[in-house]
């Protein structure tokens, strides 16, 4: 189980483990992926909202390569599929805008350093 918190709101995750031992049945480049997605999805209706367009559908596939043990992965990307009550074009326009803006990908995009507290 993981739990997840941002301000007071603390909310758990079930993440099983390995059937053949320790660790996740998840893997951390999945869960990258999941945030990316989760994001975008997240962020696609609260931009939808401002330019009121009422989202009715988002599909998001997101996807990574990892090389050996240790490397950065690399080729992430994903892609999306909204429908809602506006034109194809102007869909097409808000997946753009919101791309600009979610958070996750921006951060990734920047590349900001990671650091192990202790």
């Amino acid at each position: 189980m993981a739990t997840v918190q941002t301000n007071d709101t603390a909310q758990q995750l079930a993440i099983p483990g390995k059937a053949t031992g320790w660790g996740s049945a998840v893997n951390g480049g999945e869960l990258l992926c999941l945030a990316l997605a989760t994001c975008f999805c997240n962020d696609i209706y609260r931009e939808a909202k401002k330019k009121n367009i009422h989202v009715t559908k988002v599909v998001v596939e997101a996807s990574a390569e990892f090389a050996a043990e240790g490397e950065a992965g690399y080729h992430l990307q994903y892609k999306a599929h909204v429908e809602g009550d506006a034109s194809d074009e102007v869909l097409a326009q808000l997946i753009r805008d919101t791309d600009k803006v979610a958070e996750i990908q921006n951060t990734l995009r920047k590349g900001v350093p990671v650091s192990l507290l202790e």
